[in-house]
Parts: structure tokens; sequence; C-alpha cells
């Protein structure tokens, strides 16, 4: 299998569209399909012209952007039962984009052809092959997607069958076998998949969706049957439990199968194209998702952090700089002292294991564990920390004071009235006032710091906190407990999480804030206001 090549076609936006609280508007599916064409993927499926303003606003936009490696590719439906190609609307709308590449699903389950859309099964063979001739005679090329193609195999194989057979004779392009329902096992897959590989001379791709979990490794088992396309969607954010991911498929395939499906260059891209896709689909990227998530080569134990450090593979499975993610060496009471020396390094190589500073730094961080703060998910507030302490962090500016106001009336009506807050900064021998509004004292403190902070530091619009977490450290103080507050923020490009710690959740998610606005001009090697 070494020297085989897996196509990648994207769905993410059509398919990963379908997912829970996902939407693109047209300039966003633009962005996304120049970020993929720019990473090597080999098709885009981008929507269905047919079906609603915004995609057939899209197609019209898309032909005149020429793409480097990519292929456009519009989806629809088989014409609908008991009319011709040409008296479908809807159908004749998908034949008239202007695409080379088109997808179309139909039934290969006999339960769908004979319970849902209600007709024969000579009816659907005819649905499937007479759309297929239609399109092929308008010069697109056809992807059919046998819908359902598993469940109907495992319940009617020989009907299953007859649908990609009647579609590859029609001049279909590709066949797509489509786990629809998302329920099948990977031994499952590679046997179906391995007759349709022999009942068809066309290419096999592989459509997966993730309800039982086992979206990728069912893809893998499909390309272990002869399959040579994998569908999914970046991240694998799809309709239910979502599709099968592609990230993980892409690193699976060339760095572990050794199987190429992009460019070579591409894989080191490949969590900043994880990381890309979320923002604009404006969804956290799931910390724990293999490769590219944030914990995907994060080390707590002191013994996994200590063998990590003497040599990487005996707790790691590929290098992190593989696919553009980076090692996390978590710092906590279990880390051990290697952990955090290795870290203090990262950020200050200068410093020995015998130097005064290291040991006043480590001593710095019990202390301020014992205070509350919890550095294991702060990695960018312990940098700053230690930079502060040594003095290589700039002073960006200061906050002379801010005021939050917040009322609710004595009425028994829910609705929120917004918190207002006020807030006064030191950058470069000026102040500046702002005040703002927002949903609860946070959100408006945020909002007012930073309008304050874009008069000298317009960079920082491209930050947004994406991520807002509070613990109560000692329960018994009960409404004077000391509070911790974690935030997690980005700018689309990296991933950052700071402290805050204080008996007035505020001033700790102030502190936290101010961490995270101080960590987004350091990276960006920001000069200091003078």
């Amino acid at each position: 299998m070494q020297n085989k090549t897996i196509e990648i076609f994207d769905s993410t936006l059509r398919d990963g569209v379908q997912g829970e609280n996902v939407n693109f508007s047209v300039e966003d599916k633009f962005n996304v399909m120049k970020a993929l064409d720019k990473f090597g993927i080999d098709y885009i499926e981008a929507g269905n012209p047919a079906s609603n303003q915004k995609d057939l606003e899209f197609f019209k936009r898309a032909q005149d952007y020429p793409l480097s490696h990519s292929k456009l590719v519009a989806f629809g439906s088989t014409r609908r039962k008991n009319i011709s190609c040409e008296e479908d609307l809807l159908f004749t709308t998908l034949a008239e984009t202007n695409v080379e590449y088109v997808s179309i699903f139909g039934k290969s389950w006999d339960l769908h052809v004979t319970d849902i859309i209600g007709t024969t099964l000579e009816e659907n063979l005819a649905m499937i092959t007479d759309s297929i001739k239609y399109l092929c005679s308008k010069g697109k090329k056809v992807f059919f997607d046998a819908e359902h193609f598993f469940d109907g195999y495992k319940h009617n194989p020989e009907y299953a069958v007859k649908t990609i057979k009647s579609a590859e004779e029609a001049g279909a392009f590709c066949i797509t076998l489509c786990d629809t329902n998302g329920g099948c096992f990977p031994d499952e897959i590679e046997k179906i998949t391995a007759a349709a590989v022999a009942a068809v001379n066309i290419k096999i791709a592989i459509h997966c969706h993730n309800d039982t979990g086992c979206a990728a490794a069912n893809s893998f088992a499909a390309v272990k049957a002869g399959a040579s396309q994998i569908q999914g969607t970046v991240t694998g954010i799809g309709e239910r439990c979502g599709n099968t991911n592609l990230t993980t498929v892409i690193a699976g395939l060339q760095l572990k199968m050794g199987i190429k499906c992009v460019p070579d260059e591409s894989v080191s891209r490949l969590t900043q194209l994880a990381r890309y896709v979320s923002e604009v689909c404006n969804i956290k990227l799931t910390s724990t998702m293999p490769y590219v998530g944030k914990s995907a080569f994060a080390h707590k134990g002191g013994m996994h952090a200590d063998g990590v450090i003497k040599n990487p593979i005996s707790f790691e499975h590929i290098s992190p700089d593989a696919v553009g993610n980076k090692r996390n060496i978590l710092l906590s009471e279990v880390a051990g002292r290697s952990a955090i020396l290795q870290r203090i390094n990262e950020i200050a190589p200068n410093l020995k294991k015998d130097s005064p500073e290291t040991a006043s730094i480590i001593d710095m961080l019990k202390e301020k564990e014992f205070n509350g703060y919890q550095y294991e998910a702060a990695e960018a507030s312990f940098e700053l920390l230690v930079k502060k302490y040594l003095g290589t962090l700039e002073n960006y500016f200061n906050i002379v004071y801010f005021k939050i106001v917040g009322e609710k009336s004595g009425s028994q009506d829910e609705r929120q009235t917004p918190s207002t807050a006020m807030v006064k900064i030191f950058v470069g021998g000026k102040y500046q006032i702002a005040a703002d509004e927002g949903d609860g004292p946070v959100n408006a403190i945020d909002k007012a710091l930073r309008k304050a902070l874009a008069v000298f530091y317009p960079q920082i619009s491209e930050l947004h906190l994406s991520d807002y977490k509070v613990r109560i450290i000692d329960g018994s103080a009960a409404t004077a407990a000391n509070t911790r507050v974690l935030i997690e923020s980005t700018d689309g490009k990296d991933i950052w999480t700071t402290v805050g710690t204080s008996t007035d959740i505020i001033n700790a998610s102030v502190i936290a804030l101010t961490d995270s606005i101080e960590y987004k001009l350091m990276k960006d090697g920001v000069q200091l206001i003078s």
C-alpha cells in the first residue's frame, strides 16, 4: 500500500453546514474554499445551488475564481420520481451550474425507495440512470452518492449492487459508498466495500458519518478494501455526530500509513487549517482532537513528561511539528521538577538548573498555586509570569481603574439588563478612557478594555474569547471564596489560555483577560507605544 495515492474530497461547505450551530455566509464559504485549495484538497463539495439562494450566489461568484489545485463540486439529487430530467427544475438548475463536477445522491436501500420516496425499485434505477446520462450529456463528470449503501447492502445486497452498476453504466465518474446513518463498524465497511469494488470498474469513494465514533476507522477500512477516495469534513463537523474528520484521516494516511493524499508541505499546516475552519465556523476546536487538538501532545504525569523530554517517541506517536502542533508540558503538582525546568527553558533558554532565577521561579510557581493559581491549562499566563520576573516583557499597558455598573429591576421581567463598564488605562505616557455595555459584567469590561486599547493596538481586534471557566477554590468560604477564572482566547491562528484568581470574580476575570491581551501583543512582537 506504500505507493498508493488516496484522493481527498472535502464536504465542509455542504455536509458540514448540516451540523448543529454551523452556518456560513457566502464570504465564509469563499474563504474556506480558498484555504482548502491552498492546502491541496482534491475536491471541494461546496453546496447545492438548487436548494438555496446562498449556494447559488456562491457558485456564480466562484466561477470567476481560478483554483490552483482543487476541483469544485456542486451537490444535488437525482431527478424526482415519475418526471423527466427536463421537467425537474431543481435538477436542471444543478445541470446548468457552471462547474465540471457534480455529485448527486440516489437511494441504494430498498426500504428508502419503497417507504420513504414511495416508488418502485425499477423507477429508482431509472431515476439514477436518467439523471447521470442527462448530466453527462451536459458535459458534467458525475459522482454518484449511493445513499445508505451499507444498510441497503445488509438488507438487500443484490439491489444495492444494482444501483451502483446502473450508475456506472450510465456514465458516472465515481461511485460514493455512503454510510449515511453512521451505524456501521470497520469490519462491515471493509467487507461491503470490497464487494462494491469487485462489482464495478470505476473509482470508489467512501463517505462515513460518525454516529458510532468509527467514521475515521471506517474510512481506513474502506481504503484497505480498495476505495481510492475518502470524503469528509475539516474537524469532522456535520449532521448529528458529524462526518469523517479529514484532519485525522489526512495525518493517518500520510504520516502513519505512507499513503500520499495531499502535498507533502501541506501536512505541517494541518493544525492551522483546523483552527482556521473552526474560527470561521465560530466553533471551538475540541482540545482532545487527534493530531490538531490543543491536548494532542500535552503531557501532565511526571513519568510521561520526563520521558518525552528525554526521548519524544517514548510518549508521542508522531512529532507535533509534523502536523503544525506543539508539545505542551503541563505545569502541575504531578508534573515533576524536570518538566518545570524544561518549560522554563523554553521561555528562557539561558537559565540553567542551578541558576538562582530558576529556583526563584519554581518557588514563585508554588506560591502562586498555593494561592489558587493553576498553570496546568494556562501556559500563556505562566510564560508572562516568567518574562515579567526576568524583566523581558514589555509593559504594554496598565489599568488605572475600572468600574462595573449592573442593575436588575424588582419586577418579574426575566429580560436581562445590560451591564456597563468604564475603564481607564495608561499607555506610553497617555491616558485613555472608554466605556461599553455587554451581556454581563465580564463581557462589558472586555468590550470597554478593548475599545480603550484599540486606540494604541488595533491588532487586538483579531482576538476573541473562545471559552470562559469559573471555579470556586474554597467552597467553605461561601460567597467570600477564592475564585479561579480560566479564559481561552484565539486570533484564528493560535489558541492560548490565561488564568486569574481573586475573591472577586470580576477582578479574577480582569486579571485573566489582561494576560490574554498581553500575550497576543507579545506573540505578535508588537512594539511598545512610547
